[in-house]
């Protein structure tokens, strides 16, 4: 009997030292390593709220967001751009979130025609200064758009320099939302502009060789040359989806501008491939549509 209950003492010592234990770890007090329970819950990081009202707007990117052909051939116009114009028939983003007065001195446009991927932590590290709430990014075309399908950027490369870009604003505008457009889709405006005898005289000034040259050519050649410029505008697409849902206040469109069927009247008369006015008008819609949906 007298060990049986030496041998119970020790169990009970052993159960009340193990019920210490763990009863331990939610205590307060020098040994405590961290939260748990409900207090861990609430330790946990949440992600941003997107805001919908932003206070000012800056933008990067190519020709598009410069409103390229959109008013005189061959020419910026940065006053119809869908991003951040003043034109009333575009009623850009900007002016659509902040009013017509504000959008004139709290939105900035820093797109380059003619502007690749590569280029853009270079206009990120400018729009950054300005510490933007919001800034928008329409990239990629020129980056399919080379003399040739050989030229185009490699879609690593086109990775590495969209991270970077981000990492750049990061740097000095950590806080600042970014709404990123999908790379139009460049075989349909070549569907569309090839039926326009002017349009395909102005492309062979050299808009977009690698999908636009030879505009009435239909052999097999010209048919596997477009669709391997295709094929690489959605694996562009793939990348900016991939790399803006890293970042917590960064939202893709989800395709709406590559899905977005560019018809005549939104094509430029001057090139039938750059955004008109109506076309601009358009790209200004779905941006807002995107930038304004709630959610986190």
């Amino acid at each position: 009997m007298r060990k049986r209950s030496r041998r119970v003492r020790a169990a009970v010592v052993v159960t009340t030292a193990a019920v210490l234990g763990v009863a331990g770890c939610d205590a307060v007090g020098g040994d405590a390593h961290g939260p748990s329970g409900t207090q861990a819950r609430r330790a946990t990081p949440t992600a941003p709220v997107w805001d919908v009202s932003p206070a000012s707007v800056a933008a990067v990117g190519d020709s598009i967001t410069r409103g390229f052909d959109a008013c005189t051939v061959l020419q910026d116009c940065p006053a119809v751009s869908w991003a951040t114009g003043s034109a009333p028939e575009v009623n850009s983003l900007a002016v659509r979130l902040l009013g017509r007065a504000k959008a004139a001195t709290h939105s900035w446009n820093y797109a380059v025609s003619g502007a690749r991927m590569a280029d853009l932590p270079g206009q990120m590290a400018q729009a950054a200064v300005r510490r933007p709430a919001l800034v928008t990014v329409m990239a990629g075309a020129n980056d399919a758009c080379r003399d040739s399908a050989d030229a185009m950027t490699p879609v690593a490369d086109f990775r590495a320099a969209f991270q970077e870009a981000l990492r750049t604003l990061r740097r000095t505008a950590p806080k600042a939302q970014v709404y990123v457009a999908s790379v139009p889709n460049l075989k349909r405006l070549w569907s569309e502009g090839r039926t326009n005898p002017l349009g395909k005289q102005i492309w062979r000034l050299g808009i977009c060789p690698s999908m636009l040259g030879d505009a009435d050519a239909l052999d097999a050649a010209a048919t596997r040359r477009r669709d391997t410029v295709q094929r690489r505008v959605e694996d562009y697409n793939a990348v900016l989806r991939e790399v803006c849902a890293q970042d917590a206040r960064c939202r893709f469109d989800g395709g709406a501008v590559y899905a977005y069927r560019f018809g005549t009247d939104q094509l430029s008369h001057w090139d039938w491939f750059h955004p008109s006015r109506n076309g601009q008008a358009r790209l200004a819609e779905i941006a807002y549509r995107e930038v304004v949906a709630r959610g986190t």
